[in-house]
């Protein structure tokens, strides 16, 4: 006699699997996902939050599409765990996620066949679906592609490009609008305040819901229904200004809730068989189904192991120094509160940056841009025009996508910009996309350019006080994590440029180290010694 596994996630080894099983079924489904994501990342940390919030519309995904033929490609793709749980990677794979031996992060074209475009930085997926969506084209096959996008993708300038591009390119593409109001940090600006309006507009969501009711109270569902969602697109401009991405030549559906499975197969169905590009505005919940992701979404878009039931950190021992960004966010707002022409800027990652301190007790001297790396940067230079001391807070593997404007706009025009650089070297559990491996030899060639590496917290905090005072560009490099536990000065130095420290003399043998591999140099120098 064979007894059926406790668990639905059990029995499903691929997309067919998702597609065999009576919709009663669906929501359990879903709540064993969640309890999987929350138990893996729970020990080995990772992105919650965006995980939790797109199990529905991935399930409504390989129910109506057919991986890895069709191809779905997640922005930033750190939303791509319950993809994975629903392609056959779940188990011990899964259960190794971040780990060596285990699954990645992120999606990795290497990992799976259905994994059509890998990824780690926002605002890339609309680029490449449409590429991917014109290569078909030209080649005369017929798979759908399906560009899975968050909101916060949309302050990215690539995204806004791509979109200008779909209708000269293609007619068969599909969007998904994934909006839950968040990037990683609260999304700003006015692409952010133009979702908003659309998804709560009183006056059409009112009558929405009461002609939905009307639809569905005849005998003749099917047909009203239809009907209905026509009404529905057509009559959306009656109550709020046009939809924007229509103004681009894409049909918009929606606002659909995005945790109910069956209006997300019915638009997803709809914009399978369209015959222009479609996007569909999804409203998510950003880690829907944890009350402590619920509560605090910044924390929970990507953090160390935690207590599940708490949401506490379970990453951080008593007495382990504090992380590098911290002790440059409290350095920046020491400064900042002595020089009002110190400002702070950001690209969606207050927290990430340590630039949340800051924001909090310094507002008027912090800018978030959100994800615009680019423009983070030519607005810097913008305000040092003006005799301001602007300090861009931008990871290490980020900056690369702004280096145009670090050697145009910043370094020829010999700008005191300084750039402080977390993530450089390799980024713990992060994978390839995150390590800011690159970042010395792209800076070393830029004219004018002062770069920097600390050897401890201390020499961070007299760097950041260096390079506020040159007549150019400074960028101070340092790794994720915690420093040395080095005590920091009352008052910082500024250090000589170009001069090397000699921390200990010898006769034999010359040691050169940068930033953190001091300590293991110190410790290689005694054993020589010996």
């Amino acid at each position: 006699m064979n007894v059926s596994p406790a668990r639905i996630l059990e029995t499903i080894h691929g997309p067919a699997d998702v597609k065999a099983l009576a919709p009663g079924q669906l929501p359990k489904l879903a709540q064993e996902i969640r309890e999987e994501i929350i138990a893996v990342t729970a020990k080995n940390g990772g992105h919650v939050g965006p995980n939790l919030g797109v199990v529905e519309l991935t399930l409504a995904l390989h129910r109506v599409f057919d991986t890895p033929n069709d191809q779905f490609v997640f922005d930033v793709a750190h939303q791509g765990y319950v993809h994975k749980l629903l392609t056959g990677r779940q188990g011990t794979f899964f259960r190794g996620l971040r780990q060596s031996g285990g699954t990645s992060g992120f999606l990795y074209r290497a990992e799976s066949p259905h994994d059509s475009f890998g990824a780690g930085h926002a605002g890339t997926a609309l680029s490449a679906a449409l590429g991917m969506a014109t290569a078909r084209d030209l080649r005369g096959s017929s798979e759908h592609v399906v560009a899975v996008c968050g909101d916060g993708a949309f302050t990215c300038g690539v995204t806004l490009e791509a979109l200008n591009n779909i209708v000269g390119s293609t007619k068969r593409l599909i969007v998904i609008l994934n909006d839950n109001e968040w990037s990683i940090a609260k999304n700003v600006g006015a692409i952010s305040t133009y979702l908003n309006r659309l998804s709560t507009n009183k006056t059409y969501n009112k009558l929405h819901h009461d002609i939905e009711g009307f639809f569905k109270s005849f005998p003749a569902g099917e047909s009203l229904n239809r009907v209905y969602h026509k009404w529905k697109r057509e009559t959306k401009d009656f109550f709020v200004e046009s939809s924007l991405f229509e103004k681009f030549g894409l049909r918009y559906l929606g606002p659909v809730d995005g945790h109910d499975l069956d209006a997300l197969q019915k638009n997803l169905e709809f914009a399978r068989h369209a015959d222009v590009p479609v996007l569909i505005h999804v409203l998510t919940k950003k880690g829907k189904g944890l009350e402590a992701a619920l509560a605090q979404p910044e924390k929970f878009h990507g953090l160390g192991s935690f207590d599940p039931t708490t949401g506490e950190s379970k990453a951080t021992v008593p007495g382990t120094p504090p992380n590098l960004q911290d002790v440059f966010g409290h350095a920046l707002v020491r400064f900042a509160k002595a020089n009002p022409k110190i400002l702070g800027i950001t690209g969606a990652m207050p927290s990430g940056t340590g630039l949340i301190h800051l924001a909090n007790e310094v507002p008027k001297q912090f800018f978030d841009v959100g994800i615009a790396e680019e423009h983070a940067v030519l607005f810097a230079a913008g305000l040092a025009t003006k005799g301001f001391r602007p300090v861009c807070a931008i990871y290490s593997t980020f900056l690369q996508r702004a280096y145009d404007q670090v050697i145009h706009d910043v370094a020829l025009q010999n700008l005191p910009v300084t750039f402080c650089m977390d993530r450089a070297g390799l980024s713990p559990a992060d994978g390839p996309t995150h390590h800011g491996l690159f970042d010395i030899s792209y800076l070393r060639c830029v004219p004018g350019a002062t770069v920097m590496q600390p050897k401890d917290e201390d020499e961070l905090v007299d760097m950041l006080h260096t390079s506020l005072q040159l007549p150019g560009p400074g960028f101070i490099r340092y790794p994720r994590g915690a420093g040395t536990g080095a005590k920091i000065k009352a008052q910082p130095v500024a250090l000589p440029i170009g001069q090397a420290e000699v921390l200990r003399d010898g006769t034999q043998i010359m040691i050169w180290a940068l930033g953190p591999m001091i300590a293991e140099a110190l410790a290689l120098a005694e054993r020589l010694a010996r």
